[in-house]
């Protein structure tokens, strides 16, 4: 588990590479980040995949300036669904279904900002699952009846989200896409993120609805683990 260099559109960028134990190939999964970039949390999960037999990578979407900047520009490319943020998770596909040991299925996976920018990514035809979790609808929703698979998790106490099941549901039915999208009701906003901030922040978190929930994240977790092992299986 590693920091790497790969190819991208504006030039060479960095990510956090997860390789599974044994032998080959694997499907890949990208993983994208959070608002917090690739800290402990997101490799974590990375890692929890490898260790589920996936080639996983987190683009570093932060690395081409300084930060501030970088958040910004990461932003604009979620509402505008282009710019430099969304080359480097597509380069970052296109770096795993190269890669000799992934057998060329690759799923896409995001968190909060990182689900947002998987349902931008899911209708594009380059990827052969995907499972936003909590994440920012698109502009138009219309465009996720030509999603890839999707397995899509939210919390029915999501203050910033109301409704976006049932949002996502209707929007993939639409155009018979395979799906597995579930509300949780005791739950809101990442819900499958355990950040481990310090004292007083958990409480915070449990106030804005923020907070992580070991029962549904990992329920949430088994239907992506058997989601993906139907869609990124060998033909």
């Amino acid at each position: 588990m590693s920091m790497i260099d790969y190819a991208a559109p504006a030039g060479p960028t960095r990510g956090y590479l997860s390789v599974p134990e044994g032998a080959g190939p694997w499907p890949g999964v990208v993983v994208v980040q959070d608002l917090f970039g690739v800290a402990s949390d997101v490799r974590r999960i990375s890692d929890r995949f490898a260790a589920n037999g996936y080639l996983a990578l987190t683009p570093s979407l932060y690395e081409r300036g300084p930060k501030v900047g970088c958040v910004v520009s990461t932003m604009k490319s979620l509402v505008t669904g282009k710019g430099t943020a969304v080359d480097d998770l597509i380069a970052a596909r296109d770096h795993l279904a190269d890669d000799p040991r992934c057998t060329g299925k690759v799923g896409v996976v995001g968190f909060c900002m990182g689900g947002g920018f998987t349902l931008l990514l899911a209708p594009r035809g380059i990827f052969d699952a995907a499972a936003p979790n909590y994440g920012v609808l698109p502009r138009s929703l219309s465009t996720l009846s030509s999603s890839c698979p999707m397995v899509a998790s939210y919390g029915a106490k999501d203050r910033m989200l109301p409704g976006a099941a049932d949002k996502v549901e209707a929007a993939l039915a639409a155009g018979d896409v395979p799906r597995d999208v579930k509300e949780y009701p005791d739950v809101g906003h990442s819900f499958m993120n355990d950040w481990g901030f310090p004292r007083p922040v958990p409480a915070l978190e449990r106030v804005v609805g923020y907070n992580y929930s070991e029962p549904e994240a990992e329920d949430a977790w088994r239907r992506i683990l058997a989601f993906f092992g139907e869609h990124l299986a060998p033909k």
